[in-house]
């Protein structure tokens, strides 16, 4: 089914339900944010962001197995994008791969965002 078409939402009604869903998990609304980053997944085209932004909501609210399950989702469409895939270490370590989340971790210490590359290198160390 094509959603967007159904609901004929435009895509900058689309922008606006990504910029609200942005605003609650600003918020710290977390499971709203949720709620509105899965119904945009479900409009095509499916983007990154929503799905690295699931992934990030998911591992604020605990639930590490469907966090990876979205930023690998997220990764396979950008593999570069270093907050997806700093996450994704951290919810490899929730989960319990140790050696492959130090390894994403020791990789992402040599990141070109500073700020990607202390935080990496401050989870490689608190799970040594």
């Amino acid at each position: 089914m094509n959603w967007q078409k159904i609901l004929h939402w435009s895509k900058e009604e689309l922008e606006d339900l990504r910029y609200v869903g942005y605003s609650y998990l600003q918020q710290g609304s977390y499971e709203i944010a949720l709620t509105i980053f899965q119904a945009l997944i479900v409009v095509p085209p499916t983007l990154a962001y929503d799905l690295q932004t699931i992934g990030a909501l998911y591992l604020q609210t605990n639930n590490n197995a469907e966090a990876l399950h979205h930023l690998e989702r997220a990764l396979s469409m950008v593999p570069d994008h270093y907050p997806s895939l700093l996450n994704r270490a951290k919810a490899l370590y929730a989960l319990g791969h140790k050696r492959q989340a130090y390894l994403q971790s020791k990789e992402l210490e040599n990141c070109v965002d500073p700020h990607i590359a202390k935080k990496a290198a401050a989870l490689a160390i608190s799970y040594q």
